[in-house]
Formats: C-alpha cells, structure tokens, sequence
C-alpha cells in the first residue's frame, strides 16, 4: 500500500452534537482552520469539516490521520432522519451554551439519541419513575420541574463498557459569561454529564482564534481526546484483522478517562445516568 493511500485510509468520524444555536458550527470552524467563523448560519442535516491531526504527535508513532467532524444539524424537525450521521462513529463531542442551563442539560438526550440510533433497549426501570415507553429524544428533559417522570434513564455502564466510544464535553459562549459568576467554577458541577462519561470539558469563546492556540491547555485536551478517538478506531482494526466480526470490540478501558476509583470498571463505578442527576 502506498503512503498516501496509507494516510487517505487514516481517518476516524466524530459526531458533534448539541442544541440548535449553541454554537456547533462555530466551534467545528475553530477547530479545523483556526479562525473564528464571522457569520455562522443554521445547519440543516450535517455539516462536515476536516482536520488533519497528528497521532502521538512528538512519539515515533506519530502519523497523519484525518479527523472528520459531523456537525450534526440540532433542529426538532430533523430529529427522525438525523440516526443516520451517527452510523460508524469513533467519537462524540457533546456541545453545549455555557449561558444556557438546558443546553447542558439536554447533552444526556443526545447521549441517549445515539445510543438508540439502532433501537437498542438500554433503558432501565427505577421503581416507578420510568414511563412505560422511553420519551422521544430531545423532549424528556423539556421540563425544569423536579420529581416528575419527564426524564431518561439509561445504563451508562452498558453504553461505556460496549463500545468505549471517547467523549468530549464542550462548553460555548464563555464570552458571554459574567466574569463575576466565575463560570468555570459555576458551570461544572461535581456528578455532571462530563463526570458520569468520565469526560475532560472544555470552556471556550469561539470568537476568540487563540482559544484553540497550539500548546494551551484547551489544545491539549483536544489533541488527547483526538488521540483516544484514534487508538479506538486501530484497535477495533486489529480486532477485525483477528477475525473478530462484533462492531463493539475495542481496547481495554482508559484509566485516564475513568479515574483512579475505577480500574475494574465494576458496576457500582458508573451508575444508572439520570437527568435530574444533572440538574
């Protein structure tokens, strides 16, 4: 095989998604050309931009590898026909309005949106709580009030141990943050979506072009969560390479991403996700 067929077959898809209007467009614009995007428009189906990254960059393993991001369009109307974006994924960024509450809030029924995209069952029951049928995606955490039953719950472990898919959780707009609030300690919250994932999250004005700048922290947790991404497409490679034809093979679990309490990914470590859990 040539180089370059080489590093055209280099490359993995990451689905970006998000409420309509938090700044999806804006962000995948900042990620793949470095500039801020002056006039974003409204995404209708998917948008999708190009990055070229460089795996274990600095390591003799280092190679070209292409970044396809699937800015996926977050409009009520398109929420039947969006499943098919999410076929053949090897990441998720789930992006969210650091002035909107909901928008952080609603990340969970995106979870819940892919994890479904086959109709796979990963609902649990919990006691009474749980309506008789899963709510369509989108809609279950439309009401703010505690204690009813408009809300998802799904075996997160099921859905991390199964497919291992990396997670990335990005907040928008912290320009339009009040300082004063200090947003970056406001905004996470200890047992939020990013902890329940054992997610890294990133805050960030995309109108800044040097949010993304080569050697911030910001950079950095991109280029990781790139490189997880990345390690979980090559392994599921070498799982097919050995005849193993389940589409859910992938490497053993990243202790980096999991922390330190959960080296046996036993049961009790990732609990049942529930949305009020996150409000």
């Amino acid at each position: 095989m040539g180089t370059n067929q080489k590093v055209m077959n280099n490359r993995v898809r990451i689905v970006v998604v998000g409420d309509s209007g938090v700044g999806k467009t804006s962000l995948t614009h900042l990620i793949t050309h470095n500039e801020s995007l002056i006039r974003p428009g409204w995404t209708v189906g998917c948008n999708i931009q190009v990055k070229m990254h460089p795996f274990r960059e600095g390591t003799s393993r280092e190679c070209p590898y292409f970044v396809e991001l699937f800015d996926v369009g977050g409009s009520l109307n398109h929420k039947n026909t969006r499943s098919v974006f999410y076929a053949g994924i090897d990441g998720i960024i789930l992006v969210h309005d650091l002035t909107n509450a909901k928008s952080q809030r609603q990340l969970v029924d995106w979870l819940y949106e892919i994890v479904n995209k086959e109709g796979k069952d990963t609902n649990k029951s919990n006691g009474n709580s749980m309506p008789p049928s899963p709510p369509s995606p989108l809609s279950s955490c439309s009401s703010d009030t505690p204690g009813t039953d408009g809300h998802i719950l799904f075996d997160m472990e099921e859905f991390m141990g199964a497919t291992q898919t990396p997670i990335l959780v990005m907040g928008t707009k912290l320009d339009l943050m009040d300082e004063k609030r200090h947003p970056k300690m406001g905004v996470k919250k200890p047992g939020g979506i990013a902890d329940k994932c054992g997610a890294e999250e990133i805050w960030l004005n995309c109108r800044n072009s040097r949010s993304l700048a080569a050697g911030t922290t910001d950079a950095v947790k991109l280029s990781r969560f790139f490189d997880r991404v990345i390690e979980k497409r090559k392994a599921l490679r070498a799982a097919l390479a050995f005849g193993v034809s389940s589409p859910n093979v992938v490497s053993p679990p990243d202790r980096r991403r999991f922390g330190p309490t959960s080296d046996k990914m036993e049961a009790s470590v990732l609990p049942l996700l529930d949305t009020n859990d996150l409000k």
